[in-house]
């Protein structure tokens, strides 16, 4: 039976003697939490961890696309779609999403995300001619203007690789190669970073009652299978991101357990990605239906995954995400 380890992450500035680095970062942690499908956790002293689990935990991690992964990174959405749950249309022009982009790196972003296709729940595909033409005349633009790290977010290699020609430096799969197995290829052979993402189904039916053995683990199984594929595709493992897909495929009791236990993902040796901002679980719990009055609920979360070791969060509000953070290390 597989054994999980997961590091308990702290940010106490009382630091006990033999407390090690979480991922090279901000936190450590000196206990680990010992799991197992089936079988009650236990807590062991981290100097028992395996010592090639203890080594993945706290290598200190590569620049993803420039990105220092050894401080949080803000992944600033920039959805090119008519239709994306949040901020559908707002910017489906060339024009307001370049406009949106100048906002977002003025706010302090480390990374834009640019997607033309929206894989909400319910979404239905986008050809790929109509997805090249909705992101690669932004991505062009912002790349003339900035030297900012541009991710291209779909799952359909074409999309990727014309993204990639225009400026991109960064692919973000929500399928972790699911929909298109060649988009590793494109990323391998362009040297260019990957997150691979969670998600039970299709966006048409991923939320029509998912189920699981256990969603923590039962995700690390799946990341850790996606990863190998990816090297055996030719990219560098310490060029793979990983993303446990908040809301893709997961009721809310999923999505608060995945962020309850979101530092076991650091025993892959990846950075890891967190896309909560502004979701369907946040609105559910503070009892708040309009997706873009969901910012203090997001900001609990992003701060939550900071608490964790987080590396780089997804989010609609730039603005206010950055500062919470700048306060929370601040203090």
């Amino acid at each position: 039976m597989t054994v999980y380890y997961r590091a308990i992450p702290r940010t106490d500035q009382a630091k006990p003697e033999g407390a090690v680095a979480l991922a090279g970062g901000w936190c450590w942690f000196d206990q680990v939490e010992v799991l197992q499908k089936g079988a009650a956790a236990h807590l062991i002293p981290a100097r028992e961890t395996p010592h090639d689990v203890l080594q993945r935990m706290t290598s200190p991690r590569a620049d993803i696309a420039s990105l220092d992964m050894g401080s949080p990174n803000i992944m600033g959405i920039l959805n090119v779609t008519p239709d994306s749950f949040s901020d559908g249309g707002k910017f489906a022009s060339t024009a307001s999403a370049v406009e949106q982009a100048e906002r977002m790196i003025s706010d302090g972003v480390n990374i834009l995300d640019i997607g033309g296709e929206s894989t909400r729940p319910g979404a239905l595909d986008v050809s790929i001619s109509d997805e090249i033409a909705r992101v690669v005349p932004v991505i062009a633009t912002v790349r003339a203007q900035s030297d900012i790290a541009i991710s291209i977010d779909t799952r359909k290699s074409d999309v990727a690789q014309a993204a990639m020609h225009a400026g991109a430096t960064f692919v973000n799969d929500v399928s972790a190669m699911g929909f298109d197995a060649k988009i590793a290829t494109v990323a391998a052979q362009a040297k260019t970073p990957i997150c691979l993402m969670h998600a039970q189904g299709q966006p048409k039916d991923m939320q029509v009652d998912p189920r699981y053995e256990n969603v923590v683990l039962d995700i690390y199984d799946y990341l850790a299978h996606r990863i190998e594929i990816a090297v055996q595709a030719g990219v560098e493992r310490a060029q793979i991101v990983v993303d446990p897909g908040i809301g893709f495929g997961k009721t809310q009791g999923h999505n608060l357990a995945i962020l309850r236990g979101i530092s076991l993902f650091h025993s892959l040796g990846c950075p890891v990605l967190l896309g909560a901002s502004r979701k369907k679980f946040i609105g559910d719990i503070t009892q708040e239906p309009i997706a873009e009055l969901r910012v203090g609920g997001s900001l609990a979360v992003a701060l939550k995954a900071v608490s964790q070791g987080v590396q780089i969060l997804r989010v609609h509000d730039t603005k206010e995400t950055k500062q919470a953070i700048r306060l929370a290390q601040k203090i």
